[in-house]
This record gives structure tokens, C-alpha cells and sequence, in this order.
């Protein structure tokens, strides 16, 4: 997409939801919600952070802001001070480059008191044992909590990612890994992932305005309030639109916490000031009247 269509959509979808006051009301809570609540992933039995260190802001070919600005050191340094202060969840990708600086990380942070998740383009047997076996390597653990099939747009991918599938599937059952699911970047596939029932966790673009979503609101909705009833994990992704919200964080905040069908969610952070931020929005949003 050209910078100047991109700056465009941008504007639109921020435009969304200032047209008209956002109802709050819709979304308080009898109670304050906390980044650092623990909380449940589904049927799962993977207890984690409501709020994830996401890793891969404009996260493609091996790296993202995270990694281009912060470096090994400075990342592993930022993902240790998050564990510090209560967070929990860290969001990696093969795709981002960010597992050496998980590993980075992990040298000061006990590998037990976190929940890791990577994710995978991989689509042959081939190709999937040696990513669990490589990603393993690089983030310097045993096992991996979560894996997902990475940005799946196909309608069709349970046929063309079965190799991968079950190789996914015995490693979960060898403790190589504790989950498998999938992020989807279309509405047909994110469709099929509601009704396949090897999706433990998905990873799911919402947020008020529709922006980088698989479809509109209302239907993503629909869709995510199957999936929860059949027991998957659900984690919000693109809570800022991808950064096209950032004048409604308040309003995304209070968006994904009011919906209970959302177990928890990722941000990518990039300064100490915005993990701050964040820590300070979140419980106020969440009871927001």
C-alpha cells in the first residue's frame, strides 16, 4: 500500500469513531480491569497477563520498530523490565525477528514465570519441525506456550497447512509445545478457524472502528463469540488499529475490555513512557461511565 492511501485509510477509520461520541456505557465494568491481571486463555489451561508485550510493530522480514530501535540488549532489557513490573505475556515472531531478544530476556527472567508466543509460516511437516526445533534454539527455552499458523488469509488453509497441523499436534502432545492456533487476516479464514476444532488460541484483529480487521465490527463480533463458546483462547490484536486509533486509545482500551469474549490482548510498546501509559489507561477505561 502507497504511503499516501495508507495515510488516507488511516484517517478514515480514526474518523470512524469520532463522528460520534463513543458510548461508554456500553463497555464499563462493575470492577477495575488491570494490565496485570492474570487471567485464563480459553479451555487452554495457560494462565496469562491480560496484556502482552507485543514485539513486532511493523514487524516483516526479520525485524520491527522493537528490534530496529531497542537492538538484542535493549529489547531483552525492555521485555525484563515488563517482567518487573507484572507483565507476564510476550509476543514474538519468527516473522518480527524477536526471538534471539526473547532469549536475551530470558537470561535474568525465569523461563516458568512466562507465557511465550511465537508464530510460524511454515506449511510441510518439513518445514514445521524445523521451525519448532529452530525457534526452540533461538529463544533458548524447551518449549514454546503458544505457536500459531502466521497472518492465514486462505478459507481452504485446514487442507493446505495439514502437514504443519499435525506436527503442531504431536508436539503439543510431546510438551514441545503447550497450544496451536492460528492469526488470521481474512474473514474466511478466520470463519474456518471458528469451526476447526484443532484452533486452541486465535489471534484476532479488533477493535471499535474496524481498522485492519478481517470485516467489519459487528461480523468479526459474531464470529469471535463462537469461537469463545466453543472454549478457544482469544487474543486481541491490532487494539490501535496499527496505529490509525491513536487519538481513541482510551475508547480501544475500554472496547477490548468490555468484551468478555476477549481473554486478554497485545500492544506493541516501544518506550518505557507508553508501557507507563498504558498501565495508567487501562483500569481507567475499564470502568469508564
Amino acid at each position: 500500500m502507497k504511503r499516501r492511501h495508507f495515510l488516507a485509510q488511516s484517517m478514515s477509520y480514526a474518523g470512524a469513531i469520532s463522528l460520534t461520541p463513543f458510548p461508554h456505557y456500553k463497555f464499563i465494568s462493575d470492577q477495575k480491569k488491570y494490565a496485570t491481571d492474570k487471567v485464563a486463555l480459553g479451555n487452554t489451561g495457560i494462565e496469562l497477563t491480560r496484556l502482552a508485550m507485543g514485539t513486532g510493530t511493523r514487524g516483516i522480514n526479520g525485524a520491527s520498530n522493537q528490534t530496529r530501535r531497542m537492538g538484542i540488549k535493549g529489547l531483552g532489557d525492555f521485555l525484563h523490565f515488563a517482567y518487573d513490573n507484572g507483565i507476564l505475556f510476550w509476543d514474538s515472531a519468527d516473522q518480527y525477528g524477536t526471538h534471539p531478544h526473547l532469549k536475551e530476556a530470558l537470561k535474568r527472567v525465569p523461563r516458568e514465570d512466562v507465557v511465550i508466543l511465537t508464530k510460524t509460516h511454515a506449511t510441510t511437516e518439513k518445514e514445521m519441525q524445523a521451525d519448532l526445533d529452530r525457534f526452540r534454539k533461538e529463544i533458548g527455552t524447551d518449549y514454546l506456550d503458544m505457536v500459531l499458523l502466521h497472518a492465514i488469509t486462505d478459507g481452504n488453509w485446514p487442507d493446505k497447512k495439514a502437514p504443519a497441523m499435525e506436527v503442531m499436534s504431536r508436539a503439543r502432545e510431546d510438551g514441545i509445545i503447550r497450544a496451536h492456533g492460528i492469526s488470521c487476516h481474512s474473514l474466511a479464514a478466520l470463519k474456518t478457524a471458528a469451526e476447526t476444532d484443532w484452533v486452541q488460541v486465535d489471534l484476532a484483529r479488533f477493535n471499535p472502528a474496524g481498522a485492519r480487521m478481517d470485516a467489519d465490527m459487528p461480523t468479526v463480533r459474531k464470529v469471535l463469540k463462537k469461537m469463545k463458546a466453543k472454549g478457544k483462547g482469544i487474543i486481541g490484536m491490532k487494539v490501535l488499529g496499527a496505529g490509525s486509533l491513536a487519538n481513541r486509545i482510551d475508547e480501544c482500551l475500554q472496547f477490548q475490555l468490555g468484551h468478555e469474549f476477549i481473554d486478554c490482548f497485545t500492544i506493541g510498546q516501544e518506550t518505557v513512557e507508553e508501557f507507563y501509559d498504558l498501565q495508567k489507561r487501562i483500569p481507567k477505561a475499564s470502568v469508564r461511565g
